[in-house]
């Protein structure tokens, strides 16, 4: 029988009625201020997105973690809460768009999802420039819509003192929501955004300086006692952990710069769970490719940095010349455009590593968009023809060999597509995987790995 454990750490879960309501922010404000409180800080990010935990892991100074309720299901995210939140004082979740925004028309892995999943009570972050008692209405049909929301609290973002001051008996006593203070605008803190996101933390030269004076702000007008008060009133969370065993010891290298960025911490952990020491290297900078027996390349933005990366053409001999020869390698999207013959800029074409067919270039568009499952057509360095993973889709670049070895369908709909190209020892392909979404697949990759590590030690 399966040993069953409690997760009794404090926990809270931001959300907001919309995208665009200034969640981001808040948290980050929230996360720096309780730090400066000298308290143990978990971050989280609800969805797959990959952009907002890189600003928690800057203002909290260790990695940020995805729990996605459709990439890995329910209980690895209990598990991952769970293991990443130990010894922490609080657990801080952000949720993604709109509280209720789930797959299609349903709520389906959305922010009200996971926080039900994990127990958290929610913290609604509202936008109030422009509104008055309206205010009270929109927090009161957010509590209501469904009945175990959990809405306990809410933050008033971009409104002034008075304005705070003068609404909160309204909004408390129409809705029976605590307010926990407020944000004003602070222009000077304002950050970029890049395809219906923010641009990555490490582009923001002066990150630290406004994540600062976002915690000042916060400790003057967010209701810290009042979040901390809150967050300890979390019910204990059921859950049963996993037994990973490692499989042998292997150096996975893994791009690490700013065009390639995107990861899931957890996807690389469990990598190192298995037996895999991480060797981080840089196709921007580094000539040549760390001694490793595999590599990783994950998605980002290439496409910024397409001439840099054609120049530095030791490294991309030695890529296409060890994955020629067999070197284990996995990559998806920014990753599988770096493996292709060359990226297309208008008229110039910068050429890459090579070691899969085809050019890639940028579109004015969302090509691909959403949470799909991925079924393999054939048997590969990941798993067997038949097997499965969920997964999740988001480039505006397109590519004229994307690929048959998977066949991707949208969630809860009939519409399919072919995707990725894929060997007994590659997996390229557009698709983002969560390696908690099927753990099969890191081990398979890990164990290419060894063989490969073996075979070139009988040389």
């Amino acid at each position: 029988m399966a040993e069953t454990l409690f997760l009794d750490i404090p926990r809270l879960l931001f959300a907001a009625p919309q995208s665009g309501s200034g969640k981001t922010t808040v948290v980050c404000a929230a996360l720096r201020a309780l730090l400066n409180k000298k308290l143990r800080v978990t971050a989280f990010k609800s969805g797959p997105d990959y952009i907002d935990p890189m600003f928690h892991s800057k203002v909290i100074g260790a990695k940020s973690r995805n729990l996605d309720l459709f990439l890995t299901g329910p209980e690895n995210v209990k598990r991952l809460l769970a293991k990443n939140s130990k010894g922490s004082d609080v657990a801080i979740l952000e949720g993604a768009m709109g509280f209720y925004d789930g797959m299609g028309k349903t709520t389906e892995a959305s922010a009200y999802d996971l926080a039900r999943t994990v127990k958290a009570p929610v913290v609604l972050v509202i936008n109030g420039k422009g509104a008055a008692v309206s205010m009270a209405a929109l927090v009161k049909g957010f509590k209501e819509f469904r009945t175990d929301c959990n809405v306990q609290g809410v933050i008033l973002n971009n409104v002034k003192q008075m304005t705070y001051l003068f609404y909160k008996d309204v909004i408390e006593k129409e809705t029976g929501v605590k307010a926990l203070g407020y944000f004003p605008h602070l222009p000077e803190c304002n950050l970029e955004s890049r395809h219906l996101g923010l641009v990555t933390a490490g582009e923001i030269g002066t990150l630290e300086t406004i994540v600062e004076r976002l915690a000042v702000q916060a400790a003057e007008s967010i209701d810290l006692e009042g979040l901390m008060a809150l967050a300890q009133t979390a019910e204990p969370l059921e859950y049963e952990p996993l037994a990973i065993k490692p499989l042998g010891k292997v150096n996975i290298a893994v791009a690490q710069d700013k065009a390639f960025c995107f990861y899931y911490q957890d996807s690389l952990d469990l990598l190192a769970m298995l037996g895999a020491e991480i060797i981080p290297f840089s196709p921007l900078k580094d000539t040549e490719l760390p001694k490793c027996d595999g590599v990783f390349l994950g998605g980002g933005y290439p496409e910024l940095y397409a001439k840099q990366l054609s120049e530095n053409t030791s490294l991309l001999a030695q890529l296409r010349a060890k994955l020629a020869d067999g070197l284990p390698c996995y990559a998806e999207c920014g990753g599988f455009m770096y493996l292709m013959e060359g990226y297309r800029d208008n008229d110039t074409v910068y050429p890459w590593i090579g070691a899969v067919q085809g050019n890639c270039w940028m579109t004015d568009k969302l090509v691909r968009f959403g949470y799909v499952n991925m079924t393999a057509n054939t048997d590969n360095v990941l798993c067997k023809a038949g097997d499965s993973i969920h997964a999740h889709e988001f480039h505006y670049s397109d590519s004229d060999q994307n690929g048959t070895a998977f066949t991707a369908q949208k969630a809860g709909k009939s519409i399919s597509w072919p995707v990725a190209q894929a060997n007994d020892t590659l997996y390229a392909g557009y698709p983002h995987l969560h390696l908690w979404g099927n753990i099969g697949f890191a081990e398979n990759f890990v164990q290419a790995c060894i063989r490969y590590q073996k075979r070139d030690s009988e040389r």
